[in-house]
């Protein structure tokens, strides 16, 4: 979690494996699009520092984080693609809906990367507001979608 202790582009280099010839898809939610290109960028360059080349990214979008669990399933059944990155940001509203939303998509992440048996990453942000977002996707907390990227890389070493 990203605080003022933490920055989310603080990473450890420990556990890293070549990840040349790895194929990763990145589902990105449309909702919340300042945010989702960001956390998009921020996974992609990631994964290039990492040795990935770009043919081997895959982009799809879905038009919400509820849709990412449904897009992480059709990539994940892709024998070629060893993990799946889900980039999505669910903004603290007025009503219950972001706590119905959350977790539906983080009990559908889950599920996916247990049934397909790979690295199915949650790079979704739950903020309570659009400044705490912006912070976490590329401000001075760093970039989330940097961390779901190496979370990706580490998992395909263990």
């Amino acid at each position: 979690m990203a605080s003022s202790q933490k920055n989310l582009s603080d990473y450890s280099e420990s556990n890293i494996t070549d990840v040349s010839s790895r194929k990763f898809a990145i589902v990105v939610s449309e909702w919340n699009e300042e945010v989702t290109e960001s956390l998009f960028s921020g996974a992609v360059e990631t994964l290039k520092n990492h040795g990935v080349p770009k043919e081997n990214i895959i982009r799809k979008n879905v038009p919400g984080s509820f849709e990412l669990s449904i897009g992480a399933q059709w990539m994940a059944e892709k024998k070629e693609i060893d993990a799946v990155i889900c980039i999505g940001c669910v903004i603290q509203g007025e009503t219950k809906h972001f706590d119905f939303i959350c977790d539906a998509v983080a009990n559908g992440i889950t599920n996916v990367s247990l049934k397909y048996n790979k690295p199915v990453i949650f790079g979704v942000l739950t903020p309570n507001n659009q400044k705490q977002a912006l912070d976490r996707a590329g401000g001075k907390h760093g970039n989330k979608g940097d961390e779901a990227a190496i979370t990706a890389v580490k998992m395909l070493g263990f």
